[in-house]
């Protein structure tokens, strides 16, 4: 199973007004992805996707250049010796960091898709576990800053298709925040509500809204902070009294070794599309299962990363949620790879059952979406 080609595509689809949520990063105006393509010298393809890292141009462009030169002529079943040689030339010295670990990623787990289809197997069942349920909750490039009234719109059809739980977009202000999470709450008392500040917060908006998110039993406060800001994180775990959350902006496990050592951070969402690939994230989370951490991975934009959340999810021990793409018109999702992961009654999905990752990619919408370049949020 020799390597002959490694290719990226970046790829971009303008968001419709419906789609364009606001964030705290700002308004959605499209949605980025790369998607990897690697082929095998006796006829196998694998697919895997890159977070596009908000510059999809450049981490195609990353792969297409310097990555495929450092895996073409490998054997495609040693992800391990492969993750080896990338990082030894593109993270351990002189490489581009960040960009190199989700670059990685994408060859990665379309690695890990070739090995599945060669082994007949799906990828839950490669990585030693079994089709069985993965917690679910509703979140994505979705649930955005709205009015309360508008919030619990998009949220009662969400819990009538079996979502036992919700990620809600913070980070405007205290005020409008708790607002939103207080109406949700009066409305559905047992739902599991979790929250995301997407960085948008600094110590003194914690400490406003800890009270709050106590009140309404909140899960977890998700990245109110940049990923760097270590003191802050350590502070507000000091006196927010509610799980805090990060991990979709931290690479490798040594990232995750500060994260978990540190003891601030005690929900770990690694993206598999960032953190390393499938391959990484299985080191991430055996070693959060040593500190009795469960991980919540972060979900990218296309069905593969989706597919393959759940696959490792079904094989890991300390599994969390899976975070289900809700926002509307993700062609990524429906179109570029469709895949069907319906939420069940019980508030589960179940992975896919065929070869690797189990889902297959439309050539013809990749060469009919070319990439467009700009930022995919406006202030």
């Amino acid at each position: 199973m020799k390597i002959v080609d490694v290719t990226a595509f970046p790829t971009s689809f303008p968001v419709s007004p419906r789609g364009g949520e606001r964030l705290g990063i700002g308004r959605a105006v499209k949605r980025d992805a790369v998607v990897v393509r690697v082929r095998t010298g006796d006829g196998l393809v694998g697919w895997g996707e890159a977070h596009h890292a908000r510059s999809p141009g450049t981490i195609g462009h990353l792969i297409n250049s310097t990555l495929r030169e450092l895996v073409l002529g490998l054997d495609a079943a040693d992800v391990v010796g492969i993750w080896r040689s990338v990082y030894t030339a593109q993270l351990a010295s002189h490489g581009l960091g960040a960009a190199a670990a989700i670059a990685l990623s994408g060859i990665d787990m379309a690695l890990w898709d070739v090995r599945g289809k060669a082994a007949g197997w799906p990828l839950h069942r490669l990585l030693g576990g079994a089709a069985r349920p993965v917690r679910v909750y509703a979140g994505g490039v979705a649930l955005g800053w709205s009015e309360p009234e508008a919030l619990l719109d998009q949220v009662r059809p969400l819990v009538e298709r079996g979502y036992q739980a919700v990620k809600l977009r913070i980070g405007e202000g205290p005020g409008p925040d708790l607002a939103r999470i207080a109406a949700v709450r009066a409305e559905f008392p047992e739902l599991d509500v979790l929250v995301d500040a997407n960085t948008a917060y600094d110590l003194d908006d914690v400490r406003r809204v800890a009270p709050g998110l106590r009140e309404h039993r909140v899960g977890w406060l998700e990245e109110p902070f940049p990923p760097h800001d270590h003191r802050s994180y350590a502070e507000a775990a000091r006196i927010i009294g509610v799980p805090l959350a990060a991990g979709e902006n931290h690479y490798t496990r040594f990232e995750f070794h500060r994260l978990v050592e540190d003891g601030a951070v005690t929900v770990l969402q690694p993206d598999l599309s960032k953190s390393g690939g499938i391959t990484e994230v299985q080191r991430i989370a055996a070693m959060a299962s040593a500190w009795k951490l469960r991980v919540h991975p972060h979900t990218a934009s296309t069905g593969l990363n989706m597919a393959a959340t759940v696959h490792l999810l079904a094989a890991t021990e300390n599994a969390g949620y899976y975070e289900a793409d809700v926002s509307h018109d993700n062609l990524f999702r429906d179109e570029l790879v469709p895949t069907p992961l319906p939420t069940r009654p019980d508030g589960t999905v179940l992975p896919p059952e065929g070869p690797g990752l189990g889902v297959e990619v439309d050539e013809d919408f990749l060469a009919a979406h070319p990439v467009i370049e700009g930022p995919g949020f406006v202030r």
